[in-house]
């Protein structure tokens, strides 16, 4: 049986019973003991210890997975969509204490993880809905002779997922490869390690031994598993220079990599915008009260025309003081905190920087030390206006509650200023002028753009980004067809 813990408010929930690695259908313990210890952010006390594998252990669960694999993928498709949706059902009756569990891990709000636990759900439904999409095509070649695409699983497949949405990247990143019957090797965050455990304990046993693993470990595992030969496919949602290391890592092996990365994304508000909707869009874009900022897609530089300049940062000035702080494990918390003293460090370290820099502080800018808060890691949503492109806080990406505001008049020097960056994975235009809207669309460089929105992803829309914020899309039908190979069969009839 799982422990049962209770949070501050009296909530309770499951903390994982099994603390070991999960492969080959079982628990082990690690052959080099290696351990882990998880926090709690936002009181600094310990919650578990769990273990931390080495390359010896994910040798043994590659090569579990690799005997597995081919059983799994002989599966008709709409049998391995049963066992999917049988995993999403019990993750589901399960949603309350995985948001719990989860908050009290990464310091987001419960609130935002009850949502987490959703979306992850939805995608392993919507990925075992498309099982039997995994088409190949004939290719006229003349008489008596057919020829034909057939698509197949790679292997096995490696996820590497980040601490800002430890349940639901677990969830969404392990469906798309095993529907295509694929087996697959999860990598939590060391620092987020719990929920993960949790699901396999909850979803294991309905996948054949071998199909699915959890393995927690430090970056030296990350590493294993980038140039581990028996992997083909490594996939990683997190910041740009883990992208480029796993590229490194993997290319003796020639690794396939579907990779996610950060983003320093614009959210442009036009002359013409409606103010009210582009200020609640701006502090929507943030995901201040879902991840307190500590999200790749968040819209963290707002150019604002000048017509509407004052009235705008004003307005957001007033909203970035209006949230408060509070417990993640609470219903009721706006916004939680940063999940790992690097994190608060690091935004701290911004902040100082854009006081340096000349930007001018409209809102928040120090952690919050009150009270029950003071052991956690809390910062105040900060908000700098007058900033400008030659910035630190305009060009690099603080993955925290920091909002850089640039004011902008002349429309080609905004857009230079939009593009002048190595990222580019999200943007958000605000305009009633359809005709400018479909011009700045066709102008941003981003390959996830929202018009009078900001933040919403919807379900079978492609996510991704252009330039060094990733390769390959995600949550759509290309996903599932990159854990495949084309295999090309000619036929002589004659």
């Amino acid at each position: 049986m799982a422990d049962k813990f209770e949070a501050r408010d009296g909530a309770t929930g499951v903390m994982p019973a099994q603390t070991g690695l999960y492969y080959n259908g079982g628990w082990h313990v690690p052959l080099g003991k290696g351990q882990l210890i998880s926090a709690n952010p936002a009181t600094g006390r310990d919650l578990i210890q769990v273990a931390a594998a080495d390359a010896a252990d994910l040798d043994r669960a590659v090569t579990a997975a690799r005997a597995a694999q081919k059983g799994w993928a002989a599966m008709p498709p709409l049998g391995r969509a049963r066992v999917l949706r049988e995993a999403a059902a019990r993750i589901r009756h399960h949603k309350s204490e995985l948001a719990l569990l989860d908050a009290l891990d990464s310091g987001n709000p419960v609130k935002g993880m009850e949502l987490d636990v959703e979306l992850g759900v939805t995608l392993m439904e919507f990925f075992a809905g498309l099982a039997t999409e995994i088409k190949g095509e004939t290719i006229p070649v003349g008489v008596g002779k057919l020829n034909y695409v057939q698509r197949e699983p790679i292997g096995v497949v490696a996820r590497i997922v980040p601490f800002n949405h430890p349940l639901m990247f677990v969830l969404a990143k392990m469906s798309a490869p095993l529907i295509a019957g694929n087996a697959v090797i999860i990598k939590p965050s060391e620092e987020t390690p719990l929920s993960a455990l949790r699901v396999a304990e909850i979803i294991g046993d309905l996948f054949p031994p071998g199909v699915f693993s959890v393995l927690n470990g430090t970056r030296h595992l990350g590493e294993a598993i980038s140039q581990h030969p028996g992997i083909a496919n490594v996939s990683v949602v997190g910041s740009v220079a883990t992208g480029r290391a796993v590229m490194r890592q993997g290319a003796d092996t020639l690794k396939r990599v579907v990779l996610e990365l950060g983003g320093k994304n614009a959210l442009i508000i036009c002359a013409d915008a409606d103010v009210d909707k582009a200020v609640a869009g701006a502090l929507k874009g943030m995901n201040l009260g879902w991840t307190a900022g500590q999200s790749c897609g968040s819209t963290s530089r707002v150019f604002i025309h000048d017509s509407l300049y004052d009235d705008v940062v004003t307005r957001l000035s007033d909203a970035f003081q209006s949230i408060s702080l509070g417990d993640p494990a609470r219903p009721d918390t706006q916004m939680g905190c940063l999940t790992t003293r690097a994190q608060y460090d690091k935004t701290l370290d911004y902040i100082r920087i854009a006081e340096q820099e000349g930007a001018r502080m409209a809102a928040g800018g120090a952690p919050d030390m009150s009270g029950a808060l003071s052991d956690g890691y809390f910062v105040r949503p900060t908000l700098f206006a007058d900033v400008t492109p030659d910035m630190r806080i305009a060009s690099e990406e603080v993955f925290g509650p920091v909002l850089s505001v640039l004011r902008w008049s002349d429309k080609q020097a905004m857009l230079h200023a939009v593009n002048g960056l190595e990222l580019g994975l999200t943007a958000s235009i605000w305009t009633r002028d359809l005709a400018l809207a479909f011009e700045l669309v066709n102008a941003v460089e981003a390959g996830y753009v929202w018009v009078n929105n900001a933040s919403d992803h919807f379900l079978g829309a492609p996510f991704g980004g252009v330039k060094q914020s990733g390769i390959g899309r995600e949550e759509c039908l290309e996903e599932l067809l990159a854990y495949t190979e084309q295999k090309n069969v000619s036929i002589s009839l004659d």
